[in-house]
């Protein structure tokens, strides 16, 4: 199958080069932009270094970076340390893992945050698919199994049972759309316990309907929190878009990419992409759902670059060769990774931005 920046008249050779070089820019350790880090006994960490700790997104977004890559090595030095560190073994949240570690691994809080949980289960589904699983915490199934168990029917709910949205945080009254990713629950509908596989197949569903209503008809824009009904939470709580809501581009992309096109989110993708066409990273803002644009610059301006091409993947054929569509993944094609305290964040969204549209994000 042609990738889409195929498609758009980049070589194969190119882009494979991008790939690697992308790659080595995060996980080369002589490379001066590098976040992994080694570490003793067989572990690896991913820092995030505009706050100096480890976070079990970006340890599990490694694990997925890995697993694309088939870096096996990688992916259970990782996994190892999260495991080690990471994992919570007691109290209400006992089968999570604690979502910010300090580097030597002593743990900064005693609780999760579910979009590391079904990163984690969902790359640990497909290193089963790939590698096969092994014994231990590498046998890949059951530890994401367990995950997902534990999310569903714990005590600690990562998702709410009416609704089948996940929340911000367990058993709290709203929800991040960035953290609703359909493609994944369908995945897990075939691959966790066999019971829960109609809860799984709900929650996609319900997923898909909520980013409409999260997403503003307009703009495309979501806040980074919002309530059940999908509307913001006041700006003051989280209600704007802002670094956390940029992921939802990409995950309409994704989703498309592996589940299929669906005309509402291809509306969405487009709105998006329509919204930031002309904008230079310069100009890229916090802004209200609405477009207002807020006096803040954007945090994350390489990430939102990245984020919106991505969800040209979910443009409808008819429109794919809109000449928006082709700006923003040329922006993004141009756009180099980035430099400084604060390249963790973007370069895990340009990464896998990358990888979808090279065709190279598949769903094992």
């Amino acid at each position: 199958m042609t990738s889409l920046l195929e498609k758009y008249g980049y070589s194969k050779f190119d882009i494979e080069n991008r790939v690697i070089d992308a790659w080595n820019n995060i996980f080369d350790q002589k490379n001066p932009n590098h976040f992994y880090f080694e570490a003793p006994d067989g572990m690896g960490y991913m820092e995030d270094t505009g706050n100096d700790d480890a976070r079990t997104e970006g340890m599990s977004y490694g694990m997925m970076m890995a697993l694309q890559m088939n870096r096996k090595d990688i992916f259970d030095r990782i996994w190892k340390w999260a495991r080690t560190y990471m994992y919570l073994d007691k109290g209400p949240n006992a089968g999570f893992f604690c979502w910010s570690n300090q580097l030597d691994g002593r743990k900064n809080a005693d609780g999760p945050a579910p979009d590391g949980e079904e990163y984690f289960a969902m790359a640990l589904f497909f290193a089963a698919e790939r590698w096969g699983n092994g014994e231990g915490i590498f046998n890949y199934t059951e530890e994401a199994r367990a995950i997902l168990r534990t999310a569903i029917h714990g005590p600690s709910k990562m998702w709410d049972e009416k609704y089948h949205h996940i929340r911000f945080v367990c058993n709290c009254p709203f929800t991040d759309p960035s953290y609703h990713l359909p493609h994944f629950y369908e995945i897990f509908a075939q691959r966790a316990d066999p019971e829960d596989k109609e809860f799984w197949e709900e929650a996609a569903k319900a997923s898909r309907k909520y980013l409409v209503k999260a997403c503003h008809p307009v703009t495309g824009l979501a806040a980074e929190y919002a309530t059940d009904e999908g509307n913001p939470l006041p700006p003051e709580h989280h209600g704007t878009f802002f670094s956390d809501s940029y992921r939802v581009a990409a995950n309409i992309g994704l989703d498309a990419l592996w589940c299929g096109k669906t005309e509402s989110l291809s509306q969405i993708a487009e709105n998006i992409i329509n919204f930031f066409d002309g904008k230079t990273a310069e100009e890229l803002k916090d802004y209200m759902v609405d477009g207002k644009a807020l006096k803040k610059n954007a945090r994350h301006p390489i990430g939102l670059i990245a984020t919106v091409a991505e969800s040209a993947l979910a443009i409808s054929d008819k429109d794919g060769d809109n000449s928006a569509v082709k700006r923003a993944v040329k922006r993004f094609w141009e756009t180099p990774m980035r430099t400084g305290r604060r390249r963790y964040y973007d370069n895990c969204l340009y990464f896998f931005a990358l990888l979808a549209l090279s065709g190279k994000y598949i769903k094992y």
